[in-house]
């Protein structure tokens, strides 16, 4: 049987990046404790991120074991801070009121693992913000799309409004690059067109 892409995540995002790039994935989302990887975590920001994805990936490749599974995890790092999803609407809002018309740094660590050899590496884009009114704001917050997104924002839908322009991979924004999945997919032996849906 061909090895098959899998998706340790839950994030509608990521699957429709896989979508849109011709990939029907295998979705298992992985349950590790977030909170506590962070607090061990070491290193910076790069590698806390790339520490969560290496854990969402590793509890699910067990039971993948001639499969590609894919682990990614996002946080925005603002002021030096790593800046998780906000849950709820008020911390949205803050957190809008702090970001916006200013920049930060998107960073989202993969870890993507076949047959146990593994390419950890976190991507980092430049995200120039709108200054969104405060009426946009509670709006967008008040609207439920931003609540579980690392940053508080989308690219690709709603937040489009508010992101003034981006430096680097946009697919690494919203939430898994996919020239990263291709480079490490090329670095197992394998071409990125095996794992596209048949035309038919």
């Amino acid at each position: 049987m061909p090895p098959r892409i899998v998706l340790a995540s839950q994030s509608p995002s990521r699957r429709m990046l896989l979508e849109n790039a011709g990939v029907d994935p295998v979705c298992h989302p992985a349950h590790v404790d977030e909170d506590a990887l962070i607090a061990r975590a070491t290193g910076g920001p790069s590698d806390v991120v790339a520490t969560l994805a290496r854990a969402k990936a590793e509890a699910v490749a067990p039971a993948y074991p001639g499969d590609v599974v894919v682990g990614c995890d996002s946080m925005l790092l603002l002021d030096g801070t790593l800046q998780g999803k906000p849950h709820t609407i008020e911390a949205t809002i803050e957190r809008w009121r702090a970001q916006r018309g200013r920049s930060a740094q998107l960073l989202t660590g993969h870890a993507i693992g076949y047959r146990g050899r593994w390419v950890v590496e976190t991507t980092a884009t430049t995200v120039h913000f709108g200054a969104a009114s405060d009426a946009d704001i509670a709006a967008y917050a008040r609207s439920g799309e931003p609540l579980e997104c690392a940053g508080a924002f989308t690219l690709e839908a709603l937040g489009s409004w508010f992101i003034d322009s981006i430096e680097g991979d946009p697919t690494s924004v919203i939430g898994l690059s996919v020239p990263l999945l291709r480079r490490a997919l090329y670095s197992f032996g394998l071409d990125a067109s095996q794992f596209w849906r048949p035309h038919g």
